[in-house]
């Protein structure tokens, strides 16, 4: 029987999961007497699912000539669909906002970017920032799944970086996709291998935000947050219940399982035999957190503004902590501010850091995993083939070492992601080009564009002396965030290959 389901069109199947999702906000209105939030949802999600059971039954029969077409048009139409589904019940429960609005929020949340663009927190009742964190929850499994499921046969997301074969293509060609493995067969081994994990690992994050003193709803949500990487609160900090501490050091722990494939079941590893140790991601990413905060902290010595009463050992471990945590944060395009941000900006003399920050946003988090970006193995590849390049400089004749699978990343590895890299810069261009086109100031433009292309939306406030206010802009320039926010998501690579003549003749 479930076999018999997961053989239906992917997006039917997301249609009926994300409908029923919203029986959770609706009991959780229920509970709290707000009847007004809870029909909406409750109605969505019985009007929905019926629809889902309806196109299913008219498309159970449907076989798509192309198993690969197939899947990349229904993962990038997963993105275009389902926020306008979850958008609905939101913008019935918010009477004082528009659908494109709505539409936008519920793109921001899907695509694990965090976008918002209600300030005040208490203009949202607590069963819509859940709503929130929710989506943004689903999204981050949704990109785990694809990753594995959809993406990884065809050496797309990254996967191209290690075996170095042409993205789009399977490695033994069409029919890999097409016969050694259905998509019913993928999508059943490999949620059941990843949901259980996600679940259980947002669970425990929440119980242990609990006993750290956190309030449930806080909890809740920071614990759907670091899993997805999407960034949604509740709008309370997590200082607010008595965590302090406590509470961020146990949210960085999880946000590291963003730094590599390995910390999930089921990941796409072709290197099975490296040790978590010596996995590259895993080296930059260490590099990173040690450098950068680091540097912000030796900068207090370099001729950085310091107070006098900031000369003490508290003072420097609280702006340690604060660069560390923010660094990993942005990092894994999580975008959580540490309580003792503003101790580490006054300590290093830097009011914002935003350059910072976008670089780290722009290089992401690991591949397969729900933090955005460029990825942290396309950045090491390219960093490889630069050292062996320097290498022949000076030793015009020498072998690169380090075997087989370290040529291969150094070459084809590095020319792969080479191109994606200026794919990646091109998509930028276009979208502050497009931006700036609409009135909007080339900083602000730079920086919404980072925030929604790399899906780390907290930068709007943290990357610029005064934070981005959302809600100011004009429907056009929503949409072509919007539209950034898609494009970033499923990567340009993927869209590329959904478009190109050898997907479409399969």
């Amino acid at each position: 029987m479930i076999r018999r389901i997961l053989e239906l069109p992917l997006l039917v199947i997301l249609s009926g999961c994300g409908a029923l999702a919203m029986l959770l906000p609706a009991a959780h209105a229920a509970v709290f007497s707000d009847f007004t939030i809870a029909r909406p949802f409750f109605y969505g999600a019985v009007v929905f699912f019926l629809l889902s059971i309806l196109v299913g039954i008219a498309t159970a029969n449907y076989r798509p000539r192309s198993v690969a077409r197939s899947q990349l048009a229904a993962l990038l139409g997963a993105y275009c669909w389902l926020p306008i589904l979850f958008a609905v019940p939101f913008a019935e429960a918010v009477k004082d906002t528009t659908f494109a609005n709505a539409w936008f929020e519920m793109v921001s949340s899907f695509t694990t970017t965090g976008f918002t663009q209600y300030d005040d927190p208490s203009r949202l009742a607590p069963t819509l920032h859940l709503w929130r964190a929710l989506v943004g929850w689903m999204g981050g499994f949704f990109v785990l799944m694809s990753a594995v499921a959809v993406l990884a046969p065809l050496n797309l997301g990254g996967v191209e970086v290690l075996s170095g074969r042409v993205p789009g293509r399977s490695a033994q060609g069409a029919g890999q996709v097409t016969h050694a493995a259905g998509p019913a067969d993928r999508l059943i081994r490999h949620s059941a291998a990843l949901f259980p994990a996600y679940a259980g690992l947002t669970l425990l994050l929440w119980v242990l935000l609990l006993i750290a003193g956190e309030s449930g709803t806080t909890a809740f949500c920071y614990a759907l947050s670091t899993l997805s990487t999407s960034g949604i609160t509740n709008g309370q900090p997590m200082v607010s219940a008595g965590g302090g501490l406590v509470s961020e050091m146990l949210v960085f722990a999880f946000m590291a399982l963003a730094i590599t494939r390995r910390s999930m079941p089921g990941a796409v590893l072709t290197d099975r035999n490296r040790s978590i140790i010596n996995d590259h991601e895993v080296q930059l990413a260490a590099f990173f957190l040690i450098v950068v905060p680091g540097l912000l902290f030796l900068r207090h010595w370099l001729g950085a503004l310091a107070a006098d009463d900031m000369m003490n050992v508290g003072a420097a471990l609280d702006a340690l902590w604060g660069g560390l945590f923010t660094t990993m944060s942005f990092l894994t395009t999580t975008g959580f501010e540490s309580s003792d941000w503003h101790e580490a900006q006054m300590w290093s003399g830097l009011n914002s850091p935003g350059l910072v920050l976008l670089g780290l946003a722009m290089m992401g988090g690991g591949i397969a995993t729900t933090a955005g970006g460029l990825k942290l193995l396309r950045v090491y590849a390219l960093a490889r083939h630069g050292e062996r390049e320097m290498d022949r400089l000076v030793y015009p004749n020498s072998i690169g070492g380090g075997g087989t699978a370290e040529r291969q990343l150094r070459q084809g590895g590095a020319y792969v992601a080479w191109i994606f890299f200026m794919l990646y810069a091109m998509t930028f261009a276009i979208v502050v080009a497009a931006l700036s086109l609409r009135g909007l100031e080339f900083e602000n433009g730079l920086v919404l564009t980072v925030a929604a292309v790399t899906t780390t939306g907290p930068l709007v406030n943290l990357a610029t002396e005064m934070p981005i206010r959302v809600i100011e802009l004009t429907f056009s320039e929503k949409f072509i965030l919007g539209g950034a926010m898609i494009v970033g998501r499923v990567e340009i690579l993927a869209i590329l290959a959904l478009f190109s003549p050898g997907v479409w003749r399969r």
